[in-house]
This record gives C-alpha cells, sequence and structure tokens, in this order.
C-alpha cells in the first residue's frame, strides 16, 4: 500500500505541475501535501457512505440547488447528474441520493473482491448500477425519467475519445456526455460534493445547461472540461490528482509521466 500511495503521490504531483505551472513551487507542495491527507481520507468516508445510516449522514450535509434537479425532472426527459472525480464523490453519491434517488455510474476496477463489495453497496443505496461503456443502460433509465449519476472525467483511451484541453493541455475525454444528452433529451445538471471545514460536507447543484448538446463532439466534450475544471479551482485540493488524466496523448501515451520516480 505504501508503494502505491508512493507512486499515487508522483502522479499528482506531477498532475499539478501540469495544470499549475505558475503556481510557486512552495504553494505547490503545500497542495499536494493537503490532496495527500483528502486521499487518505477517502476509504473512511467511503465506509461511512457504505454503511452509515440516513439519520447520521442527514446531520452533516447541506444542499444547495435541489431545486435545478426537480425543474429538470418536470420535462420527463431524464437527468445526467454530471459530476468529477472530487475526492469526497463516493460519500457525495451517497448524500445526494439521500434526497434524489439515482442509477450509478459504474466502472469496474482491478479488484475482483472491491468491485463485488463496492457494487453491492452502490446497488443497496440507489436505483441501480449502470457499467461505464452500457450506453444502453444509461439510455433505458433517462428514458424512464430518472436520474443517472455520472463522472465521464477520466482517460478512457483513445478509441472512443477526443482530445480536448483541460488546464490547457491535451486530454482524451469521451463524447458520450453529448451523445447520451442527444438520444434521450436528458438534462445535463452539474453537481460537486465539498468537503468543508467544519468536518461537514457541501452538496452544490448547479441548473441545467442550455445549449447542450451543440453537435460538435470537441465542443461539447471542452464544455464538460471547461466545467470541471472551473469547479476543481474552488477547491484544488479536493480532486482526484492521482489519476493520470494526460495519459493518452495524440503523439502516443504515458509521455508527461515516463520520468516519474523517487
Amino acid at each position: 500500500m505504501r508503494l502505491f500511495m508512493k507512486d499515487r503521490e508522483r502522479v499528482a504531483k506531477r498532475n499539478l505541475e501540469l495544470c499549475f505551472p505558475d503556481m510557486p513551487s512552495s504553494e505547490r507542495e503545500s497542495l499536494l501535501r493537503e490532496n495527500m491527507l483528502t486521499m487518505g481520507m477517502m476509504p473512511i468516508e467511503t465506509a461511512v457512505s457504505w454503511w452509515a445510516s440516513d439519520k447520521s449522514l442527514q446531520k452533516r450535509v447541506e444542499y444547495h440547488g435541489l431545486e435545478h434537479i426537480q425543474n429538470a425532472l418536470a420535462k420527463g426527459k431524464g437527468v445526467l447528474l454530471l459530476t468529477g472525480h472530487f475526492t469526497s464523490m463516493e460519500l457525495g453519491g451517497r448524500l445526494i441520493m439521500l434526497k434524489q434517488p439515482c442509477y450509478v455510474m459504474f466502472r469496474e476496477l482491478k479488484s475482483p473482491l472491491f468491485n463485488a463489495v463496492m457494487l453491492v453497496q452502490r446497488e443497496r443505496h440507489s436505483e441501480g448500477t449502470v457499467l461505464q461503456a452500457d450506453m444502453r443502460g444509461m439510455l433505458r433509465a433517462l428514458k424512464k425519467n430518472k436520474v443517472v449519476w455520472y463522472a465521464p472525467d477520466q482517460d478512457f483511451g483513445r478509441r472512443t475519445s477526443v482530445f480536448a484541453k483541460f488546464f490547457g493541455i491535451n486530454a482524451a475525454t469521451i463524447p458520450a456526455t453529448a451523445r447520451l444528452a442527444k438520444m434521450s433529451g436528458a438534462a445535463i445538471v452539474p453537481y460537486v460534493p465539498r468537503r468543508l471545514a467544519n468536518g461537514n460536507y457541501s452538496i452544490d447543484i448547479g441548473p441545467a445547461w442550455e445549449n447542450y448538446p451543440i453537435g460538435d463532439d470537441l465542443a461539447d466534450a471542452q464544455r464538460v472540461n471547461d466545467w470541471v475544471e472551473a469547479e476543481i479551482k474552488k477547491s484544488p485540493a479536493q480532486y482526484l490528482w492521482m489519476h493520470r488524466r494526460f495519459k493518452t496523448q495524440p503523439e502516443g501515451k504515458g509521455l508527461f509521466y515516463k520520468k516519474l520516480s523517487d
């Protein structure tokens, strides 16, 4: 585990260098330390999200903008609840479902045991789970006027992606967000879970996006990245910087991460 976290810390450090090149190195180091602390809280928050009672969780959360989900559902086309890989995302998903039942996007990880436990717990607290690549499953949920929790901000490889800018750098970005919205007519409603200084949490929900999609895969993907980037800048220590977000590049794979070392 220590070696794994050391590797993840190197990736996070590299990502911060790429995304905040003008930040003084001392500030970046401080941000990295804070990010590692929030990463260390993720297993605890995950356990809380899986096993804590509704009553105990309701005492620790404040909601802003729940009406945006209801307004979108009133149109009868379903809602893609767009979020990013923020460090409190697992707990944030449970907290949003205290107020609004959702289907949850699920990406299989390398550990079969962890996958099995995660799947059971997410299904226990949600309306169901849908694999990240299961477009038909998501469309079925949306066409039933359901809410689908959706986090597309990772590198899924070249084959299914376009290259949109993220902090000014090419990032392989899936165009599925726009395609799901176009095929279903669903509203895109963005939300962010945040950890507060007092140890509680906020769930911040924005209004449904207007004029989306526009039918241009690159422009539509760029809008998603721009939104995620803007939300990261509000609380940069609370993002999953350990993900190799820039691994796939037009010139090849791994160019930004090849020389990572102790």
